[in-house]
């Protein structure tokens, strides 16, 4: 166990993840229309900045967390943070729009390895009575990363281009990285000895990139057969993982612990709800409404400001109550919040979607860390690593189902055509259409958040 002089080497090095990766994704939502003139990219591929991304890091997450639980979660910490550091650095001079999705690919697998690591090094670090404090903190950097990446990526955007963004986010993942340098070697895990799956792990991401893809591909014919090849591979994925001695997931955790599982599926609801909103409002404020990205994202800051800001105290609350009412009360308040959205037209009032995304803001912010301390005290240390890195799979699956069903939306209402001020009425169409989905699944979502069970003990 780490001692307690060097928590705040921990706490500080997962804090500086924690802001970075989310900074990025927010930063870079604000930036895409700049990024889409840049290299002349249609709807359909500019999706695919923020989906690449996603789908390398889900593919990667639960191998990342395998490894890290076998061989030692700092040094994997470490690394990926140096991988997130240098492809975020050479994303600045691509010179085709390929080598750029490539580097946000390469980006995705370092991300992995933080996601897969970080709440794991942290809940090891603090005993049982603190972590719904500490993962409040930590989630509070989330919220922080979001709250200033459209600002400063806006900004950023403006006055020295979108490349300075990538610049930004190698200097911090060098600072998160030097971090973990310091920080002292664990004890060894429960699970170091045993095997690592690689063949499970190849069907894994075979599976989640064939369902993944195929989603973003459909209505075509080929996306339907996408789906089910991975849906098959996935069935024959979870056969194998039953009878495996040594699985790269222990899929009993799903069947056996009932608090995991509903705490997980609720995960994946809820960002698959809520992803999609930064991306669809920033092109519909600056091709709608004619915004410039540092306006765009000025307003943008509203919700993850208040989910900085009411993310430890969810925490806290959730140490003492039981996290699923919290939780599932911040469900209710986003769908709220999302069906808000769906009446947008060219001429809703700005304080009208400021006032959603306060909304969006609170209950996200009621919901993640009472479920993040769910999952993470609902199993044994020897499976914090997976644990950490099943989550982060589900905020990434759901994520990336997000910009799915956008993209689906997308190829449907506006097709191929690229994104203009002259195409926004099709871009308010499709924005109410995705909404309104949206809004349907974090409803359903909330049942799932409410049948998870008790985590304390009475």
């Amino acid at each position: 166990m780490t001692t307690p002089r060097k928590f705040p080497i921990v706490l500080l090095a997962t804090a500086i993840s924690s802001f970075t990766t989310p900074f990025m994704g927010s930063a870079v939502n604000v930036a895409l229309p700049a990024i889409g003139r840049d290299f002349s990219m249609d709807a359909i591929f500019l999706s695919w900045v923020a989906s690449s991304f996603l789908l390398a890091s889900a593919i990667m997450l639960l191998p990342m967390g395998r490894l890290a639980d076998l061989f030692g979660r700092r040094i994997f910490f470490l690394s990926g943070s140096l991988i997130f550091s240098l492809s975020s650095l050479l994303s600045v001079w691509p010179e085709t729009e390929s080598l750029f999705i490539a580097l946000r690919v390469i980006q995705g697998i370092g991300a992995a390895m933080i996601f897969s690591t970080g709440t794991a090094l942290l809940v090891s670090a603090y005993p049982a009575g603190e972590r719904g404090k500490m993962l409040g903190i930590n989630i509070a950097a989330v919220y922080t990363g979001l709250t200033a990446g459209p600002f400063i990526g806006g900004l950023l955007t403006q006055h020295l281009g979108w490349q300075a963004i990538f610049i930004v986010n190698a200097a911090l993942g060098l600072a998160a990285a030097a971090l973990a340098a310091w920080m002292e070697e664990e004890k060894p895990s429960a699970a170091a000895g045993e095997s690592f799956d690689l063949s499970g792990s190849f069907l894994y991401a075979a599976a989640l990139f064939a369902l993944m893809y195929g989603f973003s591909q459909l209505p075509s014919f080929r996306g339907a057969v996408l789906i089910f090849a991975g849906g098959s591979c996935f069935v024959f994925f979870i056969r194998r993982q039953l009878k495996n001695p040594s699985p790269l997931i222990n899929i009993r955790l799903f069947m056996d612990n009932r608090v995991f599982a509903f705490s997980n599926l609720a995960a994946l609801i809820h960002y698959c709800a809520t992803f999609a909103i930064t991306f669809l409002l920033s092109l519909y404020l600056q091709h709608v409404k004619g915004l410039s990205p540092f306006q765009t994202g000025f307003l943008l800051v509203i919700a993850p400001l208040l989910q900085a800001v009411f993310s430890p105290l969810a925490g806290r609350l959730s140490d003492r109550y039981e996290p699923r009412i919290i939780a599932s009360i911040g469900m209710s308040i986003t769908v709220i919040g999302l069906a808000g959205l769906v009446f947008i037209t060219r001429n809703t009032p700005l304080y009208d979607i400021w006032f959603c995304l306060a909304l969006l803001g609170i209950g996200f912010a009621l919901f993640s860390s009472p479920n993040v301390n769910a999952v993470m005290s609902s199993v044994d240390e020897k499976f914090y690593g997976i644990a950490s890195a099943t989550l982060a799979t589900m905020r990434m699956v759901g994520q990336m189902l997000s910009m799915g069903i956008a993209m689906l939306v997308f190829a449907w209402v506006i097709g191929n055509h690229g994104i203009d001020h002259e195409s926004g009425a099709l871009l308010i169409v499709s924005t109410k259409i995705i909404f309104a989905v949206l809004a349907a699944v974090c409803a359903a979502g909330v049942f799932s958040s409410l049948a998870r069970g008790r985590v304390h003990k009475a």
